[in-house]
């Protein structure tokens, strides 16, 4: 019996996806507690590694990738990436140098 659209089989990409998710986040956190690193180079580290898993996150289970009309999609897709890095570097900026002024 032929395979409808709807039934696609067991979702193989999920399962990788949310291991590969897993092992991105536990190397974060090895990083952070057992590299041994300097501070500066473990931000590094884990800024780039949340960023792999953002993306995918995005393509395996936001669907980034599919739909008719992508421009919209992909419109939301910028705008929330621009958001994204407004909070990340504003949280590294006010945590590297908001302790100054309370000296």
């Amino acid at each position: 019996m032929a395979q409808t659209q709807n039934e696609k089989g067991f979702p193989w990409k999920h399962v990788f996806g949310f291991l590969l998710s897993i092992v991105l986040t536990l190397m974060a956190v090895w990083i952070a507690f057992s590299s041994g690193l300097p501070a500066k180079t473990i931000i590094a580290l884990i800024v780039i590694l949340a960023f792999c898993q953002a993306f995918i996150q995005l393509v395996l289970f936001m669907h980034m990738n599919e739909g008719a009309n992508g421009s919209w999609q992909a419109t939301m897709i910028y705008y929330g990436i621009y958001i994204a890095i407004v909070i990340v570097a504003g949280s590294i900026w006010v945590m590297t140098f908001g302790h100054q002024h309370h000296h």
